[in-house]
């Protein structure tokens, strides 16, 4: 799933190219995407005609700021990745005539395509098709429920320890599970909140009430620095036949260069050289080092 490194990849890039456009027209084939009240018709119909202003992040959803006080809310799930191009329809399928990047198998399973006025498209590419969109009075979307009970936004100038561990120590469970809990800490999911406990030396299963102020400033610090630099780096884009992020562009990211654990199980730990080992719990990989992490 895309994480917050992914989507303000996308977000930046999406402002560099969109803004003070307009959206013309809209395509689907998978109108149950659409989670807006009065479904695809209404969205289509109120999207049409409208302008954005500005494209910003909140947790992992991307927010397109429009015209006539709407706004757009795009969450890309476990597959989805948006992109930004020139698409013609064949009657089954949307083609990209360009060649390179945009052509990439993992940027064909288009089932979103949003029409500017530039005769250029937004187009979601989703192979699983959790991904969910929906247009919103502006003032009612912060009222929901999955916007109103986020936490804090680790990559905001104001977010201070104290902050961090207000919000962290306000959650019961394990570190790992409360990491990637949206309503604590927005935007780490299973890559980050690997590697920030690995960089920690905190074990994942430590519940978060056993860990003292010096533990928990390594995962704030580590927190900030990891996910920084992923934007940096365009984001991890994990090669596997489900999970490939790839940007607006249709590249891939370079943080997977600089992981130390994240899918890397079997193979000998960075710091240590015992191997990195991998547990399931809740469906979800947690990877670690179990000398090095404790």
């Amino acid at each position: 799933m895309p994480e917050l490194p992914e989507v303000e990849t996308t977000v930046r890039d999406l402002n560099q190219e969109v803004r003070n456009r307009t959206f013309v027209d809209v395509w689907t084939d998978f109108e149950k995407m659409i989670k807006s009240p009065g479904g695809f018709a209404e969205f289509k119909k109120n999207l049409r005609g409208k302008i954005i202003l500005s494209v910003r992040r909140r947790g992992k959803n991307i927010l397109f700021e429009l015209t006539d006080g709407y706004t757009l809310l795009v969450h890309q799930k476990l597959t989805g990745h948006l992109l930004y191009g020139n698409w013609v329809y064949d009657g089954k399928s949307w083609i990209s005539p360009a060649k390179g990047d945009l052509a990439d198998p993992m940027n064909r399973y288009i089932h979103l395509v949003l029409s500017l006025d530039n005769k250029k498209q937004i187009a979601l590419s989703d192979l699983r098709k959790f991904a969910k969109t929906g247009l919103w009075k502006t003032v009612d979307l912060f009222e929901t429920k999955d916007i109103k009970e986020l936490g804090p936004e680790p990559l905001d100038p104001g977010f201070s320890f104290e902050k961090f561990r207000e919000a962290i120590g306000a959650k019961k469970g394990k570190i790992k599970q409360v990491l990637m809990d949206q309503s604590a800490v927005v935007g780490i999911g299973n890559i980050y909140s690997d590697e920030i406990l690995w960089a920690s030396r905190i074990h994942p299963a430590r519940p978060v009430q056993s860990l003292g102020r010096k533990e928990l400033k390594a995962i704030y610090e580590n927190s900030l620095r990891i996910l920084a630099e992923a934007v940096k780096l365009r984001g991890t884009t994990v090669i596997s036949n489900t999970e490939e992020y790839r940007g607006i562009g249709g590249r891939r990211g370079k943080y997977q260069e600089k992981l130390n654990v994240y899918r890397l199980n079997g193979t000998p730990c960075p710091a240590c050289g015992r191997k990195v080992e991998r547990v399931k719990v809740n469906q979800r990989s947690w990877h670690f080092c179990s000398k090095c992490q404790t």
